[in-house]
């Protein structure tokens, strides 16, 4: 789909019911309300780049394509499943998570580590898109997550786009570039994806556990990753973090992170079904 789509382009009478997964369904609940709480990343990055008219004109660009993407996705939940409260469960889910957006200071100790930072984020969304789409049959929802791995896309290229521009101006060196690309990584594991998850499927049916929540959301995120995701993945990772990654060890690396994500992937699943 071209680039500045709106949800009227979207073919919503090719839904098919009968191709929905109802595991994929939980996925794209929390997802609605990750991508719809972009205005407040807006607002932290705003607030970060106080002084940068040129970013925060981009940043708010990208924020308004952010909570489409969450519009998006809710539409099709509901659409799915007519008991899904958007908006209460959007508003449990701010109320459990909220980023601070009044900080002036990235959390990553400069403007080009937080660069670096919304860089592996795109890099994760436009994977994860990318794999719901090739993993589903249904069309509407293909369709979604094609136009959302776009834009995400296009996100990454923008904050590599500035990132190139603050490096010049702060020099942050590749070691702190890929410290803070392998912080970020890691932070998949905190409360935000694990409580939106919560928030959008067991709100009312038990007690939030972070690390409950984290496996039954990841299980089905990382089963449907594939080979060209992650060799994708990892070119992405390593030019955000300054290395140059030749094509067989690029190969290599990401087939070692696919085996193992693909046996995490097993170790969730087997907790989940014995819960």
């Amino acid at each position: 789909m071209k680039a500045g789509w709106t949800l009227e382009d979207i073919n919503w009478d090719a839904f098919d019911r009968s191709k929905v997964d109802p595991e994929i369904v939980k996925l794209i609940k929390a997802a609605s309300m990750v991508e719809y709480n972009g205005a407040d990343y807006t607002d932290y990055l705003c607030n970060v780049f106080s002084d940068d008219p040129e970013f925060q004109d981009a940043a708010r660009k990208w924020g308004r394509e952010e909570i489409q993407h969450g519009q998006a996705l809710a539409a099709w939940a509901e659409k799915v499943d007519p008991s899904f409260d958007f908006d209460a469960s959007f508003k449990r889910f701010v109320e459990g998570f909220r980023p601070d957006v009044e900080a002036t200071e990235s959390i990553r100790g400069s403007r080009s580590g937080e660069l670096v930072a919304r860089c592996i984020v795109e890099t994760g969304t436009s994977s994860f898109y990318s794999a719901i789409a090739e993993a589903t049959d249904e069309p509407v929802l293909q369709q979604i997550c094609r136009a959302i791995a776009a834009d995400e896309f296009r996100h990454y290229k923008l904050f590599y786009d500035a990132l190139r521009r603050y490096l010049d101006i702060e020099g942050l060196g590749k070691l702190g570039r890929l410290k803070v690309a392998v912080s970020r990584i890691n932070e998949t594991e905190d409360d935000e994806l694990s409580y939106a998850y919560y928030a959008a499927n067991l709100y009312g049916v038990e007690e939030y556990d972070r690390e409950r929540c984290h496996r039954l959301y990841m299980a089905p995120v990382y089963k449907n990753y594939r080979r060209q995701h992650m060799d994708k993945a990892v070119a992405m990772i390593a030019k955000a973090s300054g290395i140059r990654l030749y094509d067989p060890v690029r190969k290599t690396v990401a087939g070692i992170m696919l085996n193992r994500i693909h046996k995490q992937a097993d170790k969730y699943e087997a907790v989940r079904e014995a819960a």
